[in-house]
């Protein structure tokens, strides 16, 4: 029944590669070599950057949209359509000065040229748009902090702010808040997010949604490598939709496909090695790459939880203390992620806190319940863990650690969506979770502590609430000297892991896959994919 199984399997694989191939020999026409092949097994819902939210769609959109403000591989604000910007001295006024060499997409909208430059007043319609409640992007918030905007002439926009806002500049580098061109949307409608027209290195081509997704190269894009050769390299970006992982993998490993993006447990042990380094079966055809990623895993502890054992300080430390974070990277995700033993703040981060946090102390864990055992008269305190499917390895490897120390886990496996709907409502003591920033300022992380962010209007699932903390917090968004901000985040991350309302598993990292013959192929703690360097021999 196993090889019956197998070989339908691999009829399957088979099946699908033809079908690959033989779309892309009606589909394309030019040297196949230059073509980067990915697949997005999640599938991508729009093209517009204004409904750009997930991985997915945000991948793609970079492919073909520019913004104001772009980051580098090192979170470094980098100029994109605006070439420089001045900020005035209360923090409160932005003022970019545009490029004037940018130009949409070549489209017929467009007139006899077919093409048009950007101005300042297509950002002004742009962030007009986002921000409009009858479009409802799920970007609208980046625009939060913003009083008003305008443009000022052709080359010249600007953007005054509520009040001081420090992280603004990197919320302007996400693909929410990329430049549209009015008359684009105007004609296409709704169906605009399958018809995108922006000024990226890559013009839209084709879309078969479920199926295939081709865009090809744009010769009039602005920017140049630093020899002076006009970007991108490639010729074209290809992208199918096949939903199964293993299947992703066997096309990647056949040389169909030319990049994997992470792993998934199905077959993690076949390419990894049981400390995280690529098999040495691959090592003449396959290049790995892994950088921190800009998401923490942990276990959050709802702080208005009744009578629960984890209201005591002594059992959220307790817990915190218990398990081997190194041992539980190693042997359940082959090596891939960083163990949390500083704070919440994730690697990846400039204020990244290297503070000793919680480490594997189960001595001092064991005095810590034996401590609240007598304090309360609770002598057989149990706690209950919620998770999805996904995750339960960890939990229960939690819960084998915490057990042995007098403190009984159970663990309750729900639907991702239960999940999200309950940690929301505070219906879950102890709950599993991650964080990955929308932006890449330690304040979104903070964020999920401040008291006046309290679920369902905010992120602060925990419902933690801290006097000293709040006046923090709310110091440290008007601060402009980064170092000085920086400081006060890793202070506000110490009181937070001093009081435990969250129990950090590990800060996970970006792990990438490419063909040998793949180059130019960067990795950002944001876990963007950029192509317009990439070079395919």
């Amino acid at each position: 029944m196993q090889k019956k199984g197998k070989s339908r399997f691999v009829s399957f694989i088979i099946f699908t590669g033809i079908i690959f191939i033989s779309c892309n020999k009606q589909s394309v026409n030019y040297n196949d070599s230059q073509v980067f092949r990915y697949n997005e097994h999640s599938n991508i819902l729009s093209l517009d950057p204004a409904f750009a939210k997930d991985i997915s769609d945000i991948w793609a959109v970079n492919q073909l949209f520019n913004g104001l403000v772009q980051l580098d591989d090192q979170l470094n604000v980098q100029p994109d359509i605006a070439t420089s910007w001045d900020i005035s001295e209360d923090g409160k006024t932005y003022t970019f000065h545009l490029r004037s060499d940018v130009r949409f997409h070549k489209h017929e909208l467009f007139g006899k040229d077919s093409t048009r430059v950007v101005t300042a007043h297509d950002f002004q319609y742009s962030f007009d748009r986002l921000s409009s409640p009858k479009v409802a992007s799920p970007g609208k918030w980046t625009m939060q902090h913003v009083n008003n905007f305008h443009a000022e002439n052709d080359s010249t926009f600007v953007m005054e702010l509520k009040k001081s806002f420090p992280p603004f500049l990197g919320l302007l580098g996400m693909k929410y808040c990329s430049v549209v061109p009015q008359e684009a949307v105007d004609f296409f409608g709704s169906n605009f997010r399958s018809n995108p027209i922006g000024t990226g290195p890559f013009k839209f081509k084709l879309w078969v949604e479920n199926t295939k997704l081709v865009l090809r190269k744009n010769n009039h894009f602005y920017e140049r490598d630093a020899n002076g050769t006009q970007l991108p390299y490639l010729e074209s970006v290809a992208i199918t939709f096949l939903p199964d992982k293993q299947s992703e993998f066997l096309q990647f490993i056949q040389g169909s496909i030319d990049f994997l993006n992470s792993i998934d447990p199905s077959y993690k042990d076949d390419i990894l090695t049981v400390d995280g380094e690529l098999d040495i079966r691959y090592s003449n055809v396959v290049s790995m790459v892994k950088a921190p990623y800009l998401n923490t895993e942990y276990l959050g502890i709802f702080m208005n939880a009744s009578d629960d054992p984890t209201q005591s300080e002594l059992i959220r430390k307790a817990i915190n203390y218990s398990f081997d974070r190194e041992k539980m990277i190693l042997y359940l995700r082959n090596g891939i992620g960083i163990p949390a033993v500083h704070g919440f703040i994730p690697m990846g981060l400039p204020s990244f806190n290297k503070m000793e946090g919680y480490t594997y102390q189960p001595e001092k864990a064991k005095e810590l319940i034996e401590k609240y055992k007598l304090e309360s008269g609770n002598s057989f305190p149990e706690i209950t863990i919620t998770t999805n499917g996904q995750y339960v390895d960890l939990c229960e490897f939690i819960q084998r650690e915490v057990g042995n120390l007098g403190l009984k886990v159970t663990i309750d496996v729900v639907p991702p969506s239960n999940l999200r709907q309950d940690k929301s409502k505070g219906n879950l003591p102890i709950f599993r979770a991650s964080w990955v920033a929308d932006y890449p300022d330690a304040e979104n992380y903070l964020s999920l502590f401040y008291s006046k962010n309290f679920t369902p209007n905010g992120p602060n699932y925990t419902h933690f609430q801290d006097n000293l903390y709040d006046n923090w917090y709310e110091k440290a968004i008007t601060i402009t000297d980064n170092s000085e901000r920086y400081l006060l985040y890793q202070k506000m991350d110490s009181l937070v892991m001093s009081k435990a309302p969250v129990i950090p598993l590990y800060y996970d990292e970006v792990v990438r896959f490419t063909r040998k013959n793949i180059k130019g192929l960067g990795v950002s703690p944001t876990n963007m994919l950029t192509l317009k360097r990439v070079q395919k021999n």
